[in-house]
């Protein structure tokens, strides 16, 4: 698996007031092992100094299901973001997440069933959808492509 440590370790924000309480509105989980970012390297982020307590998951495209129909593979990440929002929780970790932004075919002839699917597979922390709208002339140098 690929080690992003040194990238990830490039800036330490200085921690300005650890009182405050923050909701982080937006951060990814990247199971991909050239671009790993889990939860071990969020707890690492949340517990930096700063009073983290709670976190969103905001969809990305990772950890999308492999088989199935394509209107549901986006679950799969619902499905691997609830299973590392359990494990926080299990690690008595201090944060939270709080929410999971998922991603769904918003124009599909299936999007009452995969509403449905993401908010069983959230493990009720299916908040809403994301159908994100980057785009690039050259999507191919793009990291993460838009749709």
């Amino acid at each position: 698996m690929f080690n992003n440590d040194d990238w990830l370790n490039q800036l330490q924000e200085d921690v300005v007031d650890p009182g405050r309480e923050i909701v982080d509105p937006h951060h990814h989980l990247w199971p991909q092992p050239d671009m790993h970012y889990g939860v071990d390297h969020l707890l690492a982020d949340i517990g930096s100094g700063h009073n983290v307590v709670e976190t969103v998951f905001m969809e990305c495209g990772a950890a999308y299901r492999e088989d199935g129909p394509d209107y549901l593979k986006p679950v799969g990440e619902t499905e691997f973001v609830a299973s590392a929002a359990a494990t926080l929780v299990a690690r008595g970790a201090s944060s939270r997440i709080a929410g999971i932004i998922s991603h769904a075919d918003l124009t599909g002839d299936h999007l009452d069933d995969v509403l449905d699917a993401h908010d069983t597979a959230s493990r009720a922390l299916f908040r809403g959808i994301r159908h994100a709208a980057s785009h690039d002339p050259h999507p191919e140098a793009l990291t993460i492509p838009g749709r």
